[in-house]
This record gives C-alpha cells, sequence and structure tokens, in this order.
C-alpha cells in the first residue's frame, strides 16, 4: 500500500541548472504531481521556485534527492514567504487576504496574528495589503 504525501519545498538553484528540465524529470522519472506556486529567474539566471511535490512518499524522497544532485538547494522548511513577527502589529489586515489561513488569530482573546508556512502558498497577498512590511518574498 502506498502513502501519498505532499511536500512543500523551495528550490534555489544556479544559472547552470535554470535551463534543465528538472521539474518534467520530476514527473516523468517519479509519477510525481508538481504544484508551481511561484517561480522567478534573477538576471543572473540563478533561479527560485515554490512548488509542492505530490505522490508516493518513497518517490517524493527518491525524486528531491534527485533534484539535490544537481546541486539545487532543497529547503523543506523555508517557503518563499517571510513573516516578520516583529514588525506585525497584528492589525488584520492581512487576514482577509489570505486565501489558506497561513496567516490567522489563534486565540480570539488575544488577537496576535500568526504565520503557519506549511499552508502557505506563496500569493504574495499579504506582501501587498501588509502597510507594515511584516510580509516580504525571498524572490
Amino acid at each position: 500500500m502506498s502513502n501519498i504525501v505532499t511536500k512543500r519545498v523551495l528550490l534555489t538553484f544556479s544559472a547552470s541548472i535554470s535551463g534543465k528540465p528538472i521539474v518534467s524529470e520530476l514527473v516523468r522519472k517519479f509519477d510525481l504531481d508538481i504544484n508551481i506556486y511561484r517561480a522567478s529567474i534573477t538576471p543572473n539566471e540563478e533561479g527560485h521556485m515554490a512548488i509542492d511535490v505530490t505522490g508516493d512518499e518513497q518517490k517524493v524522497a527518491e525524486g528531491l534527492a534527485y533534484v539535490e544532485s544537481f546541486d539545487v538547494n532543497v529547503s523543506r522548511t523555508m517557503n518563499s514567504l517571510m513573516w516578520n513577527e516583529d514588525r506585525c502589529v497584528s492589525c488584520g489586515n492581512c487576514l482577509s487576504h489570505c486565501p489558506t489561513a497561513a496567516l490567522h488569530i489563534e486565540s480570539p482573546a488575544v488577537r496576535q496574528v500568526k504565520f503557519n508556512g506549511e499552508k502557505c502558498i506563496a500569493c504574495m497577498s499579504c506582501v501587498r495589503n501588509c502597510p507594515f512590511g511584516a510580509c516580504s518574498s525571498l524572490f
């Protein structure tokens, strides 16, 4: 019996890798579903890509190891969105703009905004709507 999982990862790669079809290889070689949330190539052709990788747990692990073999940094804990808790004043302006409730109020009594990176899809709505700059993007 297979165990289907989804892993949200941030890929960071050098200019020498940016032209290679690594994502399509994950689909073909490892039978994985890839959902690209955000991707960017810098003028120096270095890149960042925030993706969800879904498939059999072992194939996901093998696929991510395959990507790392190309000197691609695979961050399993970091998202392309950065939330600075110190800058956040919990005004709540971001809450109605966050489609996944990654930014949320944990306790109605305290009314403090919290961030759950596992839920974030890097839509950047919070970046555009935070008047205090608590939300920013790595790329």
